[in-house]
């Protein structure tokens, strides 16, 4: 596969003030980003700093990526597809359905080759470093799983559309696998535009490079899937299955889950401070913190948003209570983190 290298993505001074960290009046920290918010037509309609550089999209590709798993054969249903497109927690229901989705396709946790990881869900943690942890009907060892990561559904997914089409279990990952180009593919279409570099994710996958404007194009697109009967099935069972199963997607009250439930718009964060967000309609954002820091992206994003049109500025409040953590001061909220003033200037 041949694709131009890139140096790096956009800069500093290309960037713009996207969020500030206010500890008892003092702007303590600011997040320098970019973003944009496209029609249903991929058009812009608000932009925020440099959107044409490349960004990796990090895990807010793995829609996408689940489309090629399923494209290639994988017959995920409900909250199978949800899981695929998951950045999860690692609770013992996401463990659990991994599991399922394993042993679906007649293989195991073994064939997954994706890091292993303690679980972020307290519970689920606790249980397993005590040994008493039970999944897929066996108790797990008191060790770091596999199972856990926070991506073992988007593997799943992947060995699934392996198995399916007799590819090779164990170079799923390459970059020239056929279900990799595949990605490739998928991305391209979707995003309107060639990817720029190829590199590898956290998670051991290959993960291209894209505009934000490109990004926010393909979350439009998926996100408009299920009332657009022209496009993928697929698309939107992908873009059904995860505002029906939100949970799976991310976790029980956790930031992408709250957003589907409550708003009813696509919601992915990626590593990095990246996140989409997509409308029913079709209009979408993308937004990149600078930094890598991620914790003003949902409020940058679904102010942005409420801007262009497409959430009620009155159904914000509950929303952002819901998932932004305080700053806090001897174990009291002294603080939050607030919007700068290029992004509410977008509200005028």
């Amino acid at each position: 596969m041949s694709v131009s290298p890139r140096s790096g993505t956009f800069t500093t001074g290309d960037a713009v003030d996207l969020a500030f960290v206010d500890r008892n009046g003092f702007v303590e920290s600011r997040h320098l980003g970019s973003a944009v918010v496209v029609d249903p037509a991929g058009e812009v309609r608000l932009e925020l700093g440099d959107t044409t550089t490349p960004v990796f999209p990090r895990s807010s590709l793995k829609p996408f990526q689940a489309l090629a798993s399923m494209q290639s054969g994988a017959p995920l249903v409900g909250e199978q597809v949800a899981l695929a497109c998951a950045s999860h927690v690692g609770s013992a229901e996401h463990m659990e359905l991994a599991e399922q989705m394993l042993h679906a396709a007649g293989l195991t946790e073994d064939h997954l080759r994706c890091p292993t990881a303690w679980p972020q869900h307290a519970a689920t943690r606790t249980a397993l470093t005590r040994g008493e942890l039970e999944i897929g009907g066996r108790t797990l060892d008191a060790a770091q799983s596999r199972l856990s990561f926070n991506c073992s559904g988007k593997h799943a997914a992947f060995l699934w559309a392996c198995v399916e089409n007799g590819w090779d279990l164990e170079t799923y990952l390459d970059a020239d696998h056929p279900l990799q180009q595949r990605v490739v593919d998928i991305v391209e279409e979707y995003a309107g535009e060639k990817i720029a570099h190829l590199a590898v994710d956290g998670c051991g996958a290959p993960v291209p490079a894209i505009s934000l404007r490109g990004l926010a194009r393909a979350t439009g697109k998926l996100a408009a899937a299920p009332s657009d009967k022209s496009s993928n099935a697929r698309a939107a069972t992908i873009a059904t299955a995860m505002l029906d199963y939100p949970w799976a997607v991310h976790g029980h009250g956790e930031e992408n889950t709250v957003v589907m439930e409550d708003l009813g718009i696509v919601s992915k964060l990626g590593a990095e401070g990246v996140l989409i967000l997509g409308a029913p309609d079709g209009t979408a954002c993308a937004v990149k913190m600078l930094d890598g820091n991620g914790r003003g992206a949902t409020l940058v994003g679904l102010t942005l948003m409420a801007a262009a049109g497409v959430i009620e500025a009155n159904a914000l409040g509950p929303v952002l209570a819901k998932t932004q953590k305080p700053v806090l001061g001897g174990g009291e909220p002294v603080g939050n983190v607030r919007l700068a003033a290029p992004v509410v200037e977008m509200l005028d």
